[in-house]
């Protein structure tokens, strides 16, 4: 019985949504030049994010400096692989030369050195998706602010969206080539700094 009742009030909810969507006035004109859409008050714009961090430089410019510290990273992990490859073939032509007791703490220690490889490359990766994490953050945090300052300056949208976040949008309503010229003005001010 509950599940029928959900089912029932899913049903419910999906048909006043679609009632609602056909009782809205929309721009038919996909080449309208006015780049809002007002829905009951609501003025909408969005942003084409691939193509928003394609053009943003600073964006460009973090992607770059990961991918940088990834490279570095990834090489400091080979040279620490290449060492400990070394030390082990270098034991296996001088192990047969070497005391019981020799080999038994050299095997030991190679076997340290293998765990502990283990562990650098969790660390490592650690490190790269950490950094990863937190220059997207600030990429995003950038792009954040400049909108609500572009918002409140321009033309005070109360909605902007992405548009991977929906299935259509009247490119009316891109604001993306707006956005990206800001922020790469406004980028290339702070780096002359």
């Amino acid at each position: 019985m509950k599940k029928n009742s959900l089912t029932y009030a899913a049903a419910l909810l999906i048909m006043a949504g679609v009632a609602g969507c056909n009782n809205t006035a929309t721009n038919q004109n996909p080449e309208a030049t006015v780049p809002v859409a007002t829905e009951g008050g609501l003025k909408v714009a969005y942003i084409d994010t691939d193509t928003l961090l394609s053009k943003y430089q600073y964006a460009i410019d973090v992607e770059k400096e990961v991918r940088e510290y990834g490279e570095q990273q990834r090489r400091y992990g080979q040279q620490q692989v290449d060492a400990f490859r070394r030390d082990y073939e270098n034991y296996l032509q001088t192990g047969s030369t070497m005391t019981l007791s020799q080999q038994q703490a050299k095997e030991a220690e190679l076997q340290q050195m293998a765990e502990k490889m283990q562990t650098l490359e969790q660390e490592l990766l650690t490190k790269m998706a950490e950094k990863q994490s937190a220059e997207t953050v600030k990429v995003m945090n950038a792009i954040t602010a400049f909108v609500r300052e572009y918002n409140a300056a321009n033309q005070k949208f109360d909605i902007v969206l992405t548009k991977g976040a929906t299935l259509y949008i009247n490119p009316a309503m891109d604001i993306t080539e707006e956005i990206v010229n800001g922020l790469n003005e406004e980028y290339g001010r702070i780096r002359k700094k």
